[in-house]
């Protein structure tokens, strides 16, 4: 039976941005190896592993022969880890491994889910999908958080879309584990949180990981872009709003409040 491993280190949006590549790449026997944050999205594979569990990341530092008897036993191991660790790819030569490029290239002209769907022979748009029930629940969601600080639109601002949106919908805040944020929904499981996000009416948020998970379970998006581009790292899905801006200091409460209830049939501009 043939066996293959993906390893696919990396944040939750680049992970989901990989979604549909490593789809393409199912096999009889597929393992995936990733940051145990991320595994729950894998669920097309019929095993997981952390990354951090394997002690891969040592292997290039200290021979480890269960680690390689372990890799000896897939006939295809395609990585994203390792491809710029020389010393790495020297420990593992002879072994079935595949190595891609875990970012795009700065020069990259194409987006990231694309460019990652091409290194594995899969041409066309590439859409993440991850498969959550999907329904309305009439609320909105508000993710004021991002990995950088940089990406993040002003709390304040946030604050005064939601109270500005109130009078048309509820708001459930929602944040990460370590975020400060009282009262806001924190749900660790990404699955789980995936088929939350599912029920909302709608999503507002940064370039984040959470703003890719909402985009793939088919809840419409409206993201908030600055120093990065939407272009390259835009969420995905069948409704998504990316409003991009030099510097977020620049987009206002309006205009996001508008391309948000576009989205709630109760209102009448």
């Amino acid at each position: 039976m043939p066996r293959r491993l993906i390893i696919r280190p990396g944040a939750i949006g680049d992970f989901i941005l990989s979604l549909p590549a490593m789809e393409h790449l199912k096999a009889d026997f597929l393992e995936v190896w990733a940051a145990s944050t991320n595994l729950p999205l894998a669920r097309f594979a019929h095993s997981t592993r952390s990354v951090a569990s394997t002690g891969l990341d040592m292997l290039e530092f200290s021979p480890n022969p269960r680690l390689t008897a372990e890799l000896c036993n897939f006939n295809s191991i395609v990585s994203w880890y390792g491809t710029s660790r020389p010393e790495f790819r020297a420990v593992v030569k002879g072994l079935p491994f595949e190595f891609l490029q875990a970012l795009p290239p700065q020069d990259c002209q194409i987006h990231a889910a694309d460019f990652f769907a091409a290194q594995v022979g899969l041409p066309g748009l590439a859409i993440p999908h991850i498969d959550c029930p999907r329904r309305d629940d009439g609320f909105a969601v508000i993710h004021p958080f991002s990995g950088s600080a940089k990406k993040c639109w002003p709390l304040e601002r946030y604050r005064e879309l939601a109270n500005r949106l109130e009078a048309h919908m509820p708001i459930r805040w929602c944040v990460g584990p370590e975020e400060p944020l009282p009262g806001a929904v924190r749900i660790d499981d990404l699955y789980e949180l995936a088929c939350w996000l599912a029920s909302a009416r709608v999503y507002v948020g940064n370039d984040s990981g959470i703003t890719h998970l909402a985009a793939a379970v088919g809840t419409p998006v409206v993201a908030l872009f600055g120093p990065t581009d939407p272009r390259i790292w835009g969420p995905r899905g069948p409704n998504v709003r990316v409003i991009a801006r030099p510097s977020l200091e620049h987009i206002d409460v309006e205009e996001v409040a508008a391309a948000v209830l576009r989205y709630d049939s109760s209102f009448k501009p």
